[in-house]
């Protein structure tokens, strides 16, 4: 019974860490202008996201822009894009297996250890994912560091950390610690007797002296 509660936290853990992470890649909001120098005071604030790019207005206006071609974003931005994808398949991927594999399902048979270990496989499944979607947006995260304390860089042009990354970061996180739920909720096998139990019964005749 602690298994089966184990892998149905560990089950909604990496759900909720799947739906950060869609949530996350689709939002624009990966990287905002920041505010520093003589751009302290502007009607105008610029974000940053992998598919597109938007200016918010003091009125309220929002005007956002898909980036017309992959071809004329730079690498590091592709590659973010590219393993977020990754991580995002990969960790529905991951609870496809686990959900087979849970105890209060039916999918993958009667046989509990053969159960136990598709939930292993898909745990381990999910950390793969999700160490794909730390990558990307721990890439992220740097490039705009290095930008931003980079001299050469104008004061205009300066980004800091938009809460989109801060969502994708949620959900691989969440999904590191459901995938290593499923994984750990896997029963150690039984050890072997190294000598074999005798199936015969005991003698019921006793002796009187």
């Amino acid at each position: 019974m602690a298994n089966s509660g184990l892998q149905i936290l560990g089950f909604a853990l990496s759900l909720l860490g799947l739906i950060g992470l869609i949530i996350g890649t689709i939002l624009p909001q990966w990287k905002m202008s920041a505010y520093v120098g003589d751009n302290i005071i502007t009607a105008v604030a610029m974000y940053q996201g992998l598919w597109m790019s938007c200016a918010f207005q003091s009125t309220g206006q929002i005007q956002c822009k898909v980036y017309d071609s992959i071809l004329q974003l730079d690498g590091a931005l592709q590659a973010t894009r590219a393993l977020m994808i990754v991580g995002i398949i990969v960790t529905a991927a991951g609870l496809g297996v686990a959900c087979m594999g849970m105890k209060c399902t039916n999918c993958g048979g009667d046989d509990k250890t053969r159960k136990s270990r598709i939930a292993l496989a898909g745990g381990v499944i999910l950390l793969i994912g999700s160490l794909a979607a730390i990558v990307a947006c721990s890439w992220f995260a740097h490039n705009i560091i290095r930008e931003f304390y980079n001299p050469f860089t104008p004061v205009n042009t300066k980004y800091e950390f938009g809460s989109a990354i801060f969502i994708a970061w949620a959900g691989a996180f969440l999904d590191v610690i459901g995938g290593c739920m499923l994984a750990a909720s896997c029963p150690k096998s039984k050890p072997t007797p190294k000598y074999p139990i005798s199936n015969r019964p005991p003698s019921s005749t006793k002796e009187y002296v």
